[in-house]
């Protein structure tokens, strides 16, 4: 393969292999009488030297592998050796064999003794001291080039540290190698040595490269760069001169790659390929060029690739693929040229000798011919031998697998662009590539790529590169004598998107035709001979072959060359009225086509075939190129489709006869958009893929009779009348009743519905009563039926009742079972039936915010009505919680009251509350309001309201005073009144009592005194009042003074004690 000397050689694209965290060292291990590459004299002068080429083919492997930097003699020798003489002789010796094979050479020695025992801290050991020093001196070495190896448990600490010693002697020769190649350039002139100048600036370079120095590398390799560009240059150096500024472009843009400055390697790969793309050479060669050309973009390209590998962030306007897809386009110029240039005739036959042979079997120098080799004059002295090298390198590219060169480069181009999200650009290559594979005769997988892109080329409306990528498929098909590809893409091609002339389209629609008729079809164009041979054969196996005539071909996903609208005539049809619809069809190919029959398929379960059978429309049968056939077709809808979506999923146009081959075309309605109006011309027509089955209209209608609004937690009754308009029986009338479903989730949680109104609801009753059986309803038949409802809260719902039912009925002669329904909604407000306040007050109806213990209080509850109906409250009840007893008995006192609309009605308790110790508050109890709507229905069931009464705050009092006087005087009789003092306390009362006299009264007993009361005992004390006038009085007031309790006050006994009496006059 001639390419093969365009190759970046293997030294020059080496990689390190060690881990980061190991110094860069290239190992090998070599016997002690190893023979090192013998080194030349010397040069002294360059006056009469003239160089054969610039660089020599060995010269870096010779540097990578052969020549070391550093020699390692390993020897097993420890400090305390009993033969320490004789072994330090041996090891002496064995140094001076490594140092008379690398004569002439700077490569540095050093010595490593393999010791069993650790050494002791430098200093301490003396005897190692002084023999380190004699061996040094045995072996001619410093002290510096001396190691110790412990096979300890340290090893790999040891072998670490002598890697890094080996490090810094490797580059001491490096550095000695770059100053050695320095020393020549005094002795360099620009006019016999310009060679010299490019080898000396790129070994250099090199040497820098092995020393680290990867800096120093990248300018010298740029100043050898610039020197190769100095050359004079000629059709016979060309290719030396393009092979050294390939060799020096891949190194500056390696390490730009690796000082993570991309964007300088992106420039020197523009400018290196600026500089070279006109270099062609020999124009007899110029596929040489292309060859050279697609390398320099591919190992580019790799360079990116690794680069991004490595941490490197590409974009998608510049990333590998564009190098890739630049290096697949030179191979693919490289192909061309070669048709043209090596097309020889057979007889011509590669020359003998072979003019690409060598002595050595390889070149000396890099880019130079092998039939003239170190030759620098621009003229040839034998033009013959270059004639021969010429044809020779002709006949080896004629043999060059060009298809499998471009579709590599294309494959590493698709792979970066899917990487980087570039879809058009990796569509263009896989075209690219299938029509390579085209030309390599593997026409499978010319045809899975190709379509795997038709797709997108379809769907972005490129018809024209569609119409380019489908001949080469046809092509492909053919030449497989794939059947169904072939019916396919011929299909498409005959389309209104084909940008195929008449006459190609003419030829096939034939070929079509003929297929259908069981025939083999006409080669295909362009197609090469010996294939067209081997598929003719196929075709004609495939012709004999009595298989499946039938191809299903979906054709949603492109353009045939029938047009397809369907429509349904109304977006909906009531399902005992025969659903209608129209198929319009109108073919594009240049010749009438006439097809067999007409299907049409349907989403519904059970799918619906209407087929148009050549016996009944052969005049339709026949479609004209540009003319619109309209077909109309009706069918009868299944009661079970009611409420579904009918849709036509496909509409199939079957093609050929049973005797021959038959082509059934699907065209899919899924998806389809709408036009907007409704003419007959073509582009106007509308497409209607879908209808809505729904029921009968009913023919019953639906009465609700109610008193809103309802009141809470009644059983709400709600009367639904029925009647039927039907002319025949109405069978298994079923009713829904109840909540509309889709309200809020604590409106069903709080509404429970029934048909018994006796029934009192609880949380266990639904809020929708489902199918409820009434029966069948003869013509005019009437029917009532009640519904119960109890609502837990306010607020406004809505409810539903539906009405469903079975009928018979005849559509198209055809008698069908309908169900049919209607429904019926109301918004029912639910308000709250009365407002009831409570209040406590003492028992001279003073208000109280809090209670004394064992002190009795009044319970007074009012409640108002806010119903818009009369209210009757069947009774009351009080229901006390364990802490307050009732002073009376408790009975109701608004038993069987009927309330109106803003009336209320009141009752009073007489209570008692206990010491307790809770400061906080005292559950008083609940009472209950046991009420109905009053309603002349009887059953209405009772309705109990539960009200929380409010707590308590109860309080102790250390004395208790009370009174017992009548309940009204007269003017000038005695009026006895009685005080009685309870010490309410655990200790001995000290009390105070004094009476101020009224201007009103006259009274007879103690006015001031002082006693003392015991715990839990009380205190009487008498006095006769003696009224002086009529009316309501003040009572002579009684002033109580605690000493232990200064805090009780008389205003708080006058909580307790009546301050007032009337006093009527005395009767005559």
């Amino acid at each position: 393969d001639p390419s093969d000397s365009l190759d970046f050689p293997v030294e020059l694209c080496c990689r390190p292999w060690r881990s980061a965290d190991r110094v860069p060292i290239s190992f090998k291990v070599l016997p002690g009488d190893h023979e090192y590459p013998k080194c030349r004299t010397k040069r002294t002068s360059y006056e009469w030297y003239i160089p054969k080429g610039i660089l020599k083919t060995g010269w870096m492997n010779k540097h990578l592998n052969l020549v070391p930097a550093l020699v390692v003699v390993f020897y097993e020798l420890d400090w305390d050796e009993p033969q320490w003489k004789e072994k330090q002789l041996e090891c002496a010796t064995r140094v001076e064999i490594v140092r008379q094979s690398l004569q002439g050479r700077n490569t540095k020695v050093a010595v490593v003794l393999i010791q069993k025992k650790t050494p002791l801290p430098p200093g301490e050991d003396v005897i190692a001291s002084e023999r380190a020093a004699a061996l040094c001196n045995a072996c001619d070495l410093s002290g510096k080039s001396l190691f110790v190896l412990p096979h300890t448990d340290h090893l790999v600490g040891y072998i670490i540290r002598l890697e890094n010693a080996f490090y810094e002697h490797a580059q001491t020769y490096y550095y000695t190698e770059i100053r050695r190649v320095k020393s020549h350039k005094e002795f360099l002139n620009k006019t016999t040595h310009q060679l010299l100048f490019v080898r000396h600036q790129f070994k250099i370079a090199f040497f820098s490269e092995l020393k680290q120095d990867t800096q120093n590398a990248l300018k010298n390799y740029r100043t050898a760069y610039n020197l190769v560009h100095e050359l004079r240059a000629h059709e016979t150096n060309m290719l030396e001169i393009k092979t050294m500024a390939g060799f020096i472009n891949y190194k500056i843009c390696r390490l730009c790659f690796q000082h993570n400055t991309p964007l300088d390697a992106i420039a020197q790969f523009r400018k290196h390929i600026d500089l070279c793309k006109k270099k062609i050479g020999s124009a007899e060669l110029a596929f040489e060029h292309a060859a050279w050309m697609s390398k320099q973009f591919q190992a580019f390209g790799d360079l990116f690739d690794e680069a991004i590998k490595l941490g490197l962030t590409a974009i998608q306007t510049q990333n590998p693929g564009f190098y890739y897809q630049q290096a697949a386009y030179y191979a693919q110029e490289r192909k061309q040229l070669a048709s043209v240039l090596c097309n020889h005739d057979s007889s011509v036959t590669y020359p003998n000798p072979d003019p690409l042979e060598t002595q050595t079997g390889v070149l000396d120098f890099y880019g130079q011919r092998p039939w003239r080799q170190g030759i620098l004059s621009f003229d040839l002295s034998d033009p013959e031998k270059e004639k021969m090298g010429i044809l020779s390198l002709q006949l080896k590219e004629k043999n060059v697998l060009h298809s499998e060169l471009i579709i590599t480069l294309l494959s590493n181009a698709v792979a970066q662009f899917k990487k980087y999200k570039c879809p058009r650009m990796k569509s263009h290559l896989m075209v690219q590539m299938g029509e390579e594979y085209y030309y390599a005769k593997d026409y499978a997988k010319a045809l899975k790529l190709l379509d795997y892109v038709m797709c997108e080329y379809r769907s972005e409306g490129w018809w024209t590169l569609l119409t380019s990528i489908l001949t080469t498929a046809l092509k492909c098909s053919y030449l497989m004598a794939q059947l169904k590809n072939y019916i396919t893409y011929s299909l498409e091609l005959l389309g209104r998107a084909s940008t195929l002339k008449e006459d190609q389209k003419s030829r096939i629609e034939k070929n079509l035709i003929k297929v259908l008729m069981n025939e083999s079809p006409d080669p295909e164009p362009d197609c090469d001979s010996a294939a067209v041979k081997a598929s003719q054969k196929l075709w004609a196996d495939r012709v004999s072959l009595a298989g499946s005539n039938i191809f299903t071909i979906e054709v949603q996903d492109f353009i045939p060359f029938v047009q397809c609208k369907a429509k349904f005539l109304a977006p909906s049809f009531h399902v005992d009225v025969p659903v209608q619809f129209d198929v319009y069809l109108r073919a594009d190919c240049p010749h009438p086509i006439r097809f067999s029959k007409l299907c049409i398929s349907f989403s519904n379960q059970v799918p619906v075939f209407l087929t148009i059978c050549n016996s009944h429309h052969k005049e339709t049968m026949c479609l004209v190129p540009g003319k619109t056939r309209k077909f109309s077709f009706k069918f009868v809808a299944k009661t079970e489709d009611v409420g579904k979506k009918i849709e036509i999923t496909s509409v199939d146009l079957i093609l050929g006869s049973e005797s021959g081959r038959s082509l059934q075309a699907a065209r899919s309605f899924k998806r389809r958009p709408k036009l907007p109006d409704n003419e007959v011309h073509w582009d106007t027509l509308t497409i209607q893929a879908s209808t809505m089955i729904i029921s009968r209209v009913p023919n019953i209608s639906v009465q609700l009779r109610h008193e809103p609004p309802a009141l809470t937690n009644e059983m709400y009754c709600l009367i639904v009348t029925v009647q039927s308009h039907e002319e025949t029986v109405a069978k298994d009338v079923k009713l829904t009743a109840g909540l509309k479903p889709g309200q809020d989730a604590n409106l069903t949680q709080k509404t429970q519905v029934t048909l018994h109104g006796t029934d009192a609801c609880d949380d266990s009753f639904p809020a929708l009563l489902p199918d409820i059986p009434v029966g069948d309803l003869q013509p005019g038949e009437k029917l009532e039926k009640p519904i119960y409802i109890r609502c837990g809260t306010v607020g406004a719902r809505m409810f539903l009742f539906y009405i469903s039912y079975l009928i018979n009925t005849v559509v198209e002669g055809k008698e069908i079972l309908c169900r049919c329904h209607r429904d019926e909604t109301v918004t029912i407000d639910t308000v709250f039936p009365f407002d009831v306040t409570v209040k406590f007050v003492s028992t001279k109806l003073e208000h109280l915010d809090r209670v004394f213990a064992d002190i009795p209080f009044l319970l007074m509850t009012d409640i108002l009505s806010a119903s818009p109906w009369p209210l009757t409250i069947v009774t009351s009840q009080l229901q006390l919680s364990a802490s307050m007893t009732p002073v009376d008995q408790l009975e109701s006192y608004v038993e069987n009251v009927v309330l109106q609309t803003g009336e209320s009605a009141s009752e009073c308790f007489c209570l008692r509350c206990p010491p307790v110790t809770n400061a906080s508050g005292v559950a008083t109890g609940c009472y209950i309001i046991s009420w109905k709507r009053s309603s002349p229905v009887e059953s209405v069931p009772v309705v109990n309201t539960v009200i929380t009464l409010p707590h308590v705050i109860v309080e102790s009092i250390p004395l208790h005073v009370s009174a017992d006087l009548p309940s009204f005087g007269r003017v000038r009789e005695s009026l006895p009144v009685r005080y009685h003092l309870q010490n309410k306390t655990n200790l001995v009362q000290d009390v105070e009592v004094s009476v101020e006299p009224s201007d009103a009264f006259m009274f007879s007993g103690l006015k001031q005194i002082r006693l003392r009361i015991l715990p839990g005992t009380q205190q009487e004390m008498l006095y006769n009042f003696y009224p002086l006038m009529a009316g309501y009085q003040q009572l002579p007031s009684l002033h109580v003074n605690l000493m232990r309790f200064p805090n009780f006050t008389n205003q708080l006994l006058r909580r307790f004690i009546p301050t007032h009496i009337f006093v009527k006059k005395t009767l005559l």
